[in-house]
């Protein structure tokens, strides 16, 4: 049903957008798609950020935080096989409805900075959002470093995000050490 090489012709066509069938065909394809927060047809990355959100705010209630440290460290390692895994199953280098970059790098900036009220969730949200989305200098660094398929374009389809939530957490320090 998919293809075991690891490399592809520069001429193949990408996948059609993935499906219910996709995302239930692999347990990789679940993770990496968000539990299919990435099978919206509009702003799959900020539909995975929101659901990251909610199921964070879920978590923190049963879990402390170092139990959410370490569920962020196995989330990243095991979203690094999933995203390798599916974007070479889509034939896609980083393909957009790939969402687990976003649950797990917001699950790090809700972790690292809270607590906060609704509007400095919303906030953390808004900018993370705004450094995925526009990948300003170090995040459009970090995009471009890891390219292609494999384990090493899989890491990439993390990294960038990491980046983003790193430059996120910079600004809220420095809002909280200023304000």
């Amino acid at each position: 049903m998919y293809p075991q090489s690891t490399s592809f012709a520069a001429s193949a066509a990408p996948a059609p957008r993935p499906t219910v069938r996709f995302l239930l065909a692999h347990p990789a394809h679940f993770i990496a798609l968000g539990l299919g927060a990435g099978l919206s047809r509009n702003a799959p990355g900020t539909v995975g950020t929101l659901w990251a959100w909610l199921a964070f705010l879920l978590l923190q209630h049963w879990l402390d935080p170092l139990r959410l440290g370490l569920l962020i460290v196995f989330a990243t390692l095991g979203g690094w096989w999933a995203c390798t895994l599916t974007a070479r199953h889509m034939r896609v280098a980083d393909p957009g409805a790939i969402v687990w970059d976003e649950v797990v790098a917001f699950w790090l900036v809700l972790w690292l900075a809270m607590p906060m009220g609704f509007w400095g969730q919303f906030w953390a949200f808004a900018l993370f959002r705004f450094f995925d989305a526009v990948k300003p200098g170090p995040v459009g660094w970090a995009d471009a470093l890891f390219k292609g398929f494999g384990w090493r374009g899989g890491w990439g389809i993390l990294f960038d995000d990491l980046v983003a939530a790193f430059c996120t957490l910079l600004v809220i320090a420095l809002w909280r050490f200023w304000v």
